[in-house]
C-alpha cells in the first residue's frame, strides 16, 4: 500500500527524439494514478535541471530514450535521495546501450541473434553476411535501425548510423513475428503480437498519431500455442533477469519460422498510455490501467532512494 499522503511527481518529456509520445504517457500516468485517488504531479523535464515539487515521495519516470532510459535521470534523483520507479541507473545505462545488453544477453545464454560491433568513424565494414540490421547504440524507440538486404542499403546504413555515435551493432537479420512480453516484479504477462503495416515496426508505425501514418496491429495474447507461448515469456523474462532490471520492463522478441525466440532487447520506459503494450498486456489478465501503475509505485517505493 501506498502512503496515504504521498506525492507522486510524474516526469515526462525529456529531451529527445520521444518526446511526445513521453508527454503522452505521462498525462495518461497522471491521470491514472489521480483516478486511484493519490496526489500526483506533472513534471515536464527538459534536460538535468529540473525541480520537483517539495513533498514528493516518489518519482514516476515516463521518459523515454535519452536522460529518462540511459541511467542519467536516475543518477539525478539518486543524488537528490528520492525514489523513482523502475530499473536504477546501472541497469538503465546496460539496457539503453543495446552493444552491453548483447553482451550480457550472450554471456546469460540468452537466445539472441549473433552480432558485432563496427567502428562507423572509422568508415569499418562488417564482415557479417548481407542480410542483417544495422543499429545505432543508444537511440530508442526505433530510431537509428536499418534492416539492410542488399549492399546499396547497408552503405546508406552505415554513413547514416554514424551521425548517432562512432560504433553501430550490426545484427543477424531474424525474419519472423515480432513480440513483445512484459515483466513486473519478475512475473510474465501474455505476450503481444506486432504487425506493422509494411513489415517495419518503426516511429511512425508505433504512433502514427505523431505522423498520420498507417499504424501497426496488436493481438494480445498473440496466436501461440501453449508450449511456444512458454518459449517466448521464458526467453523474454531470461532477458530482463540478464540486464538485472529492477521492478519492470518491456522486452522485445523475435520469433522465427521454426518457433525459436530471439530477444532484441528490453525497454525500461516502456510506452504507458492506456493503450501501450505493456498495460495491453496488464489487461489482459485483468489488471486495469490504474491499478497496473500503482503497483509500479508500490515496488519502486520499496526500493527507497537506491
Amino acid at each position: 500500500m501506498l502512503p496515504d499522503n504521498l506525492h507522486i511527481a510524474v516526469l515526462m518529456g525529456g529531451p529527445g527524439s520521444e518526446r511526445e509520445v513521453s508527454l503522452a504517457s505521462g498525462k495518461a500516468v497522471v491521470e491514472a494514478l489521480r483516478g486511484a485517488g493519490l496526489k500526483a504531479t506533472p513534471v515536464d523535464v527538459r534536460g538535468p535541471d529540473f525541480d520537483l515539487p517539495a513533498d514528493a515521495g516518489l518519482a514516476f519516470n515516463v521518459i523515454h530514450g535519452t536522460l529518462g532510459e540511459d541511467g542519467e535521470l536516475q543518477a539525478i534523483l539518486e543524488g537528490r535521495g528520492i525514489p523513482y520507479t523502475g530499473a536504477g541507473s546501472a541497469s538503465s545505462r546496460v539496457a539503453f546501450d543495446k552493444n552491453l545488453a548483447k553482451e550480457r544477453f550472450v554471456a546469460a545464454g540468452v537466445p539472441t541473434p549473433a552480432s558485432e560491433v563496427v567502428d562507423v568513424s572509422a568508415g569499418e565494414a562488417p564482415s557479417m553476411s548481407l542480410p542483417y540490421v544495422v543499429k545505432s547504440p543508444c537511440q530508442g524507440s526505433s530510431v537509428g535501425v536499418y534492416v539492410c538486404k542488399t549492399e546499396a542499403q547497408a552503405a546508406a546504413a552505415l554513413k547514416d548510423v554514424a551521425k548517432y555515435g562512432a560504433t553501430a551493432l550490426i545484427e543477424q537479420f531474424v525474419e519472423g513475428r515480432e513480440l513483445t512480453v512484459a515483466v513486473l516484479d519478475d512475473e510474465v504477462y501474455p505476450v503481444v503480437e506486432i504487425v506493422a503495416p509494411d513489415g517495419v515496426y518503426d516511429m511512425a508505425s508505433k504512433y502514427p498519431w505523431l505522423s498520420g501514418s498507417q499504424g501497426s496491429q496488436y493481438f494480445c495474447p498473440a496466436d501461440l500455442d501453449g508450449e511456444t507461448t512458454r518459449r517466448v515469456q521464458e526467453a523474454g523474462l531470461a532477458g530482463h533477469r540478464a540486464l538485472g532490471i529492477e521492478v519492470y520492463s518491456r522486452v522485445d522478441v523475435l520469433l522465427d519460422a521454426g518457433g525459436a525466440p530471439f530477444v532484441l532487447e528490453a525497454n525500461t520506459i516502456p510506452g504507458m498510455t492506456a493503450t501501450s503494450l505493456l498495460p495491453k498486456s496488464a489487461a489482459a489478465v485483468g489488471i486495469p490501467f490504474p491499478d497496473l501503475c500503482v503497483r509500479i509505485a508500490e515496488l519502486s517505493l520499496e526500493l527507497g532512494a537506491r
